[in-house]
């Protein structure tokens, strides 16, 4: 892909479209590593079955009308993506994780007049206000809807229509996606924030927005690729972060597997041997944990081994000089330790992307020196999502990379990082003055405070300005400093660090399984990370709880990250009685 080709495309359609006319059309393109159901398209499937639902989808919808999208990940999720912008109209995907009243909140704030959704399961949650709501035209459901549809109370049977039934139409072998109306201004989906504070907001992503994106991305990516890449996508394509990544995909003519679930990831990495794999911190943070332990219960000469290869990788890494025969060493070491810790993840793996929150420095250290070449990035829903990332040939593992091309970011006064851009939002839905207290003259007040290295224009996240602890004496705390350390231990789960306007600070902690029930052992934990902070910083008391944060139980959002204005309501009477 010539990346100034990117610059001038006017919408996504027309990337799928140009790629597509490329590719060879009998090339599998899209497949589901779901046993009992595999699914599978070509470039040509692919094509034709986005022209059969967007067909369908242009006589039920006006241009400009929002479509709701709840469904797993799989290949008929980016087929009716594609449909609905082929169709004018707007995609609004959801989470599949939420609960009835989700639903009904995003429902009611966006007014769908059309609804995908996946299975029956799926359906059975959204019914009940579907049958209230008379601007929802059509539903069309992904599963078969035959055998649920009598069970339901579904008002008015004719609204509901069957994804398999509508792509059986046949087209022509020369019906082709032909280019639209679109243009780079026109609104390509609505993402609601996961929202870790109140209720989320609907944000409009232009075409524009995600082309810069992808332009960004294929730079980061290009030096990676000698042959077609592979994709494994398991995060929710809901979240921006993996919904960006699907036109990465077609961007670079990747073959993209689709995880079963998220219990079944190192099977599928196993069978998809991916070229890249895009997560969340927490994922990197559980398989540091679990990485470490493992090397942790090597002794002799492999713990020797284990310990030259951590080593000669950090200074690596960093750039620092090295011996001849400490050259000699990596090289031996590259062959016995980090070619093993590849294969498990298929062999192929030229990188891991983190974004989605910050990932812990000892970490990124970690996971570079053992053969897994880590690029931390930064972004937000609002930035469609991308502001910058690390390249493969300069990590630096503290810093979140230098901004893509077209971004503007600057520090403002109070550290404030600002951004500007293309890849801005054009704004919330149906929340004006919200808009605007984000967007000030055209710069995104982030939110986040960083600074920018004068020397190679890398980015370095420092805090979180909301997610700062007051303390009673007025002093200024990060938890997530404290608590990724805390989390970094192999004995602890999750945890939540807890003190606003209080004299000293307090953490919940869910133990490792293995240590449920060894408050002594975790108190020895914390006594030794309390000897790596400042006196304001340090933990006075812990509270252990055995239920995990998740989203089922709606403390985590869908990207892991722990909310916690919900962990407090919940545990507030422990965590006031540590006063």
């Amino acid at each position: 892909m010539n990346l100034d080709n990117l610059d001038n495309l006017n919408n996504l359609i027309e990337l799928f479209a140009n790629q597509a006319n490329k590719q060879n059309k009998n090339d599998i393109f899209l497949e589901w590593l779901n046993p009992s159901n595999k699914i599978t398209y070509t470039w040509d499937q692919t094509e034709k079955n986005i022209l059969n639902l967007s067909k369908v989808i242009k006589e039920n919808i006006k241009e400009g009308d929002r479509c709701l999208l709840v469904s797993e990940n799989r290949p008929e999720w980016f087929v009716s993506d594609l449909a609905i912008m082929l169709a004018g109209g707007i995609t609004v995907p959801a989470y599949t994780t939420y609960i009835e009243d989700d639903y009904k909140y995003l429902i009611e704030d966006c007014e769908p007049s059309l609804v995908i959704v996946s299975n029956n399961e799926m359906l059975k949650k959204l019914n009940n206000i579907i049958n209230e709501k008379d601007f929802i035209k059509k539903v069309i459901t992904l599963d078969q809807i035959d055998k649920v549809i009598n069970n339901l109370n579904l008002n008015n049977k004719e609204r509901y229509l069957d994804y398999n039934s509508i792509i059986k139409n046949n087209f022509l072998a020369e019906d082709k996606i032909e280019n639209n109306k679109l243009n780079r201004k026109s609104p390509a989906c609505i993402i609601y924030t996961s929202g870790t504070g109140g209720n989320p907001k609907g944000v409009i992503l232009s075409h524009g927005g995600i082309l810069n994106n992808v332009r960004g991305s294929c730079e980061i990516t290009k030096p990676l690729f000698n042959s077609r890449p592979a994709f494994l996508t398991w995060l929710p394509l809901s979240h921006s972060y993996e919904h960006c990544l699907q036109f990465v995909q077609i961007a670079v003519g990747a073959r993209v597997f689709y995880a079963e679930k998220i219990e079944k990831l190192l099977e599928n990495i196993s069978e998809a041997k991916p070229t890249i794999m895009a997560a969340v911190p927490r994922f990197y943070q559980n398989l540091y944990n679990k990485i470490n332990m493992n090397l942790k219960k090597q002794t002799g000469f492999k713990a020797k081994l284990i310990e030259a290869t951590l080593r000669l990788g950090r200074k690596k890494l960093l750039n620092q000089k090295m011996t001849f025969s400490e050259k000699s060493m990596n090289f031996i070491v590259d062959i016995l330790v980090r070619k093993k810790i590849k294969k498990q993840f298929g062999g192929n793996l030229k990188a891991f992307v983190s974004g989605g929150g910050a990932l812990d420095k000892e970490i990124g250290e970690f996971l570079n020196a053992i053969g897994l070449p880590t690029l931390q990035g930064y972004g937000l829903t609002e930035t469609s999502p991308v502001v910058s990332c690390n390249p493969i040939h300069k990590i630096k593992v503290e810093t979140v990379g230098p901004p893509f091309k077209g971004n503007e970011v600057k520090i403002a006064e109070d550290g404030e990082i600002l951004v500007k851009g293309e890849n801005v939002m054009l704004g919330y839905w149906n929340k004006k003055e919200e808009t605007e207290k984000i967007i000030i003259n055209g710069w995104l007040h982030t939110g986040d405070i960083g600074e920018i290295d004068p020397n190679d224009g890398y980015l370095q996240i420092t805090d979180r300005k909301k997610d700062i602890i007051v303390s009673a004496g007025g002093d200024n705390i990060s938890p997530a400093k404290i608590e990724n350390m805390i989390t970094n231990e192999p004995e602890i789960d999750q945890c939540m660090v807890y003190g606003d306007k209080k004299n000293y600070l307090v953490a919940l902690i869910v133990p490792n399984k293995d240590f449920l029930n060894e408050k002594e052992k975790i108190n020895k934990v914390i006594e030794k990370i309390n000897k790596k902070l400042t006196l304001l910083e340090k933990i006075k008391k812990i509270q252990l709880i055995d239920e995990n944060f998740s989203i089922e139980n709606g403390l985590m959002t869908p990207t892991m990250k722990v909310k916690r204005k919900k962990v407090t309501e919940k545990y507030k009477n422990q965590l006031e009685d540590l006063y």
